[in-house]
């Protein structure tokens, strides 16, 4: 009530006509975060399950790296990572393609949250199966394929679901190298209108459009896999 009463008392008239004639700028923004997020998923899902697999490696110099890698990633902000990547890192191997640079920057990030996600996962089951997976003459292969990735993916999946949702949100700090997305679009829509409550309300409801559903996927999810067992 204090809300409505402050925003009536400052007679602020909602002008949606300046906006409507950019929705076809809010509708390219919204399907490029889309296709970054899918393509950022998607590598930082693998990179996750790499070093996961490399946190648990006998071979001791790939053990530590992974664990550096988690931590520096983990321990610095996306923002200055991003950044970094695009006029440090880019710019030395010349890569001059924005879409790119914020790929694969997000999922070198998210790769370091995913990793030890599913580095719990795996630790979760039980020696006891493991060593009847042994007993039974499973190869290691075998033994994560059949055994392991099973049942961690069922304890992981709340926590992968999160990550999934604040990688799609975390995408809107691409703006901040100028990569034509979601949130990008919506600042330059409110730098040329002046209306700035019409230009981020559809930008609040198109992430939420892309996140509801991974969130009420997930608990679906959930409640099937704690029926079957």
């Amino acid at each position: 009530m204090g809300f409505y009463f402050s925003f009536h008392q400052l007679a602020y008239q909602l002008r949606w006509d300046s906006i409507f004639q950019y929705r076809e700028m809010f509708l390219r923004g919204w399907l490029t975060t889309v296709l970054i997020s899918i393509a950022s998923l998607l590598l930082s899902i693998l990179l996750g399950l790499i070093f996961a697999l490399a946190q648990r490696s006998r071979f001791l110099p790939l053990r530590y790296f992974s664990k550096i890698y988690v931590e520096v990633v983990r321990g610095t902000p996306l923002l200055v990572q991003i950044l970094i990547f695009f006029y440090v890192v880019a710019d030395a191997f010349s890569v001059s393609n924005r879409y790119l640079v914020g790929i694969l920057t997000l999922s070198f990030f998210s790769g370091a949250y995913l990793s030890e996600i599913i580095r719990a996962g795996i630790e979760s089951v039980g020696k006891s199966q493991l060593e009847s997976a042994k007993a039974i003459g499973l190869t290691r292969a075998q033994t994560y394929r059949y055994v392991i990735f099973p049942q961690a993916f069922r304890q992981t999946l709340p926590p992968l679901a999160g990550q999934f949702v604040s990688l799609i949100k975390d995408s809107s700090l691409l703006s901040i190298i100028s990569i034509s997305e979601f949130t990008w679009n919506a600042q330059a829509i409110n730098s040329r209108t002046f209306s700035t409550l019409e230009s981020y309300i559809p930008l609040a409801a198109g992430y939420l459009i892309l996140t509801l559903p991974i969130s009420l996927w997930t608990r679906h999810l959930e409640k099937r896999h704690k029926y079957e067992t």
